[in-house]
C-alpha cells in the first residue's frame, strides 16, 4: 500500500507546471482510493498512507522552497531542505477525509498557504476551468475529486451500481466541459466594457542586484526607459512589478521626483511597487506596498499588502522555529496591511495583489465587490530561479481572471509576465529572465460572475458535509 500512496502523490505532484500535465489530476487520487477501500484499512494506517500521499504530493509542488532559502535565507542546505519538508508536511497534514474542505483550511489555518489546489491543474483546459466563474477553484477541485472518487468506486465495484457511477461521472464532466466551450466560444466578455492598453515592466533585475547601490542608477534609468518605449507603443497605463524601485519612494525625495517627472511626461498612470514605512504611530511600521502615480504625477492610491509570505516577509511561530535563527536574524519582516484599496485608473477602479497574496481567491473577489474593474498582480519571482515556481504562480493568478469575470494583468521582475482574458486565455506572455517591455490590449469591466457574488459556497458545503460525516462516524463507534 506504501507504494500506492507513493504514486498518488507522484501523481498530483505531476499535475502542475513545470514537468506535469492537467490530464494527470483526473486520475491522480485513484491508486490511494482504491487502496483505502479495499478490505478493512484501520484508521491511522488510512491516515498513514493519505500523509505520505500528501507529503510526496507537497514535495514535488514544493521542492523550490529549499532553494529559496538556502540561496537568500542563510540557511545550510540541510536546515534548507528541512524547512521545505516542514512545508510540506504542514500542508499534507491538512488533507483528511474530504478533498475540498482541507484544501479550503489549508489557505487559513496557521496563516493558510492555498498553493497548487487541486482545481488550479485545469486552469489550461479552458472548457473545464470555467466552472471556476461559478464555484470557484473549489468547485474546480470538487468536480476532479469526484471524477477520481467514481473512477476509484468503478473499479472496486460490481454490477450495475459501477456503471451507473461511471456514467453519471462522464455525463457530468461533458456537461461542464460543453457548457464550458460555450462559454469561451461566445466570448462576450471580449465586447463588453472600455479598451485599454496596458504595458507590462518586466526589468530582469538580478536579485543579488536589486538592492545594490552600485546598481540602482542602471536599474532605475532601465525601468525609465522601457517606460517610454512602451508608451510609444500606445500603452495608456503601465505596470512595473514589486518593489520594482531601488529605492524607497517615500523615503528618497530625488529619486520620487524623477519617477512623478516621468508620469507628467508620459502622461500615463504608473503603477509600482516600493517598499513603505509608516512612523505615524507609536511604532514604526514596514510594509511591501503599491504606489499609483497619476498623469499629473500625485499619488493616486497606496496598496500595503495584506497576505505576507511566511519565511519570506514575516517568520510563522518564529519563537518556536529556533532552528531557522539565520533567516530570523536576515528578514526585515513587514506588517500586512489591513483592506483592498481601489487604485484609480482614468474614471475606472482597479485593484492590485502584490505576489503571493493572488492565490487568496477570496481576496481578489473582495477587491472585485468593492469596485474593481480591471485585475492587476505585481511580483518579483527572481527568487525561484527557472524552477516550477513562476510557472505556478503565473497559473495560480489566471484562475483569477476565471473566477472573476476580469482581465488581469501580471508585471514580474523576471517574468512570467502577461495579460490574461477573462475566460483564462492568455493574450500577451513574456519569456523568463528576459527583459522586456510587454504591451497588450484588455478590456474594463464591471459585470460579476456567479461566483463573484455567492464566493466560497462549494467550499462551505465541503465542510458542512465533512463536519456531518465526522459526526455520524463518532456515533457508530459509540
Amino acid at each position: 500500500m506504501p507504494v500506492v500512496a507513493l504514486l498518488s502523490g507522484a501523481l498530483l505532484a505531476l499535475s502542475f507546471p513545470r514537468y506535469g500535465h492537467p490530464a494527470f489530476a483526473w486520475i491522480a487520487l485513484v491508486p490511494l482510493l482504491v487502496a483505502l477501500s479495499r478490505g478493512r484499512v484501520r484508521a491511522g494506517r488510512a491516515f498513514a498512507l493519505g500523509l505520505l500521499s500528501g507529503g510526496v504530493h507537497f514535495v514535488g509542488t514544493l521542492y523550490w522552497t529549499g532553494t529559496v532559502l538556502r540561496q537568500f535565507g542563510g540557511l545550510a542546505s540541510p536546515l534548507a531542505m528541512l524547512a521545505m519538508l516542514l512545508l510540506a508536511l504542514c500542508a499534507a497534514l491538512l488533507m483528511p477525509a474530504l478533498w475540498v474542505a482541507t484544501e479550503y483550511l489549508r489557505g487559513y489555518l496557521f496563516g493558510g498557504f492555498p498553493w497548487v489546489p487541486l482545481g488550479n491543474s485545469q486552469v489550461t483546459v479552458l472548457p473545464v476551468a470555467q466552472l471556476a466563474s461559478v464555484l470557484g477553484v473549489y468547485g474546480l477541485s470538487a468536480l476532479v475529486a469526484y471524477v477520481n472518487g467514481s473512477l476509484a468506486y468503478v473499479l472496486l465495484a460490481r454490477g450495475r451500481a459501477r456503471v451507473a457511477a461511471g456514467a453519471a461521472a462522464v455525463a457530468t464532466l461533458l456537461a461542464v466541459g460543453g457548457w464550458g466551450a460555450w462559454r469561451v466560444a461566445d466570448g462576450t466578455l471580449t465586447r463588453e466594457g472600455s479598451p485599454v492598453r496596458i504595458a507590462l515592466i518586466q526589468g530582469n533585475i538580478a536579485q543579488d542586484d536589486k538592492w545594490n547601490p552600485r546598481e540602482a542608477r542602471r536599474i532605475f534609468t532601465t525601468y525609465v526607459a522601457m517606460t517610454r518605449h512602451a508608451v510609444k507603443q500606445g500603452a495608456e497605463f503601465v505596470i512595473w512589478p514589486e518593489s520594482s524601485t531601488p529605492f524607497m519612494f517615500e523615503e528618497d525625495p530625488a529619486g520620487a521626483d524623477a519617477l512623478r517627472a516621468l508620469a507628467r511626461e508620459v502622461q500615463v498612470p504608473i503603477l509600482f511597487g516600493s517598499d513603505q514605512v509608516d512612523r505615524s504611530g507609536d511604532v514604526i511600521r514596514l510594509y511591501n506596498a503599491a504606489f499609483l502615480l497619476t498623469p499629473r504625477g500625485e499619488t493616486g492610491a497606496v496598496y500595503r499588502k495584506i497576505h505576507l509570505v511566511p519565511f519570506g516577509e514575516y517568520i510563522p511561530f518564529k519563537e518556536w522555529l529556533y532552528f531557522v535563527s539565520p533567516l530570523v536574524e536576515r528578514l526585515a519582516e513587514f506588517a500586512p496591511g489591513t483592506s483592498a484599496v481601489m487604485l484609480p485608473v482614468g474614471e475606472h477602479a482597479v485593484n492590485t495583489a502584490i505576489c503571493y497574496e493572488v492565490v487568496y481567491p477570496s481576496l481578489i473577489r473582495d477587491a472585485v465587490l468593492a469596485g474593481s474593474q480591471l485585475l492587476t498582480t505585481i511580483t518579483n519571482d527572481a527568487w525561484y530561479g527557472y524552477s516550477s515556481a513562476p510557472y505556478q504562480h503565473f497559473e495560480l493568478a489566471s484562475m483569477r481572471a476565471i473566477e472573476q469575470g476580469r482581465y488581469l494583468a501580471r508585471a514580474a521582475n523576471t517574468g512570467i509576465s502577461g495579460i490574461v482574458d477573462p475566460y483564462g486565455r492568455v493574450i500577451v506572455r513574456s519569456p523568463l529572465f528576459e527583459e522586456v517591455s510587454l504591451v497588450g490590449d484588455a478590456r474594463i469591466l464591471s459585470g460579476r460572475t456567479i461566483y463573484a457574488q455567492i464566493g466560497d459556497v462549494a467550499a462551505y458545503a465541503a465542510l458542512a458535509l465533512s463536519a456531518l460525516a465526522l459526526v455520524a462516524v463518532g456515533r457508530r463507534r459509540t
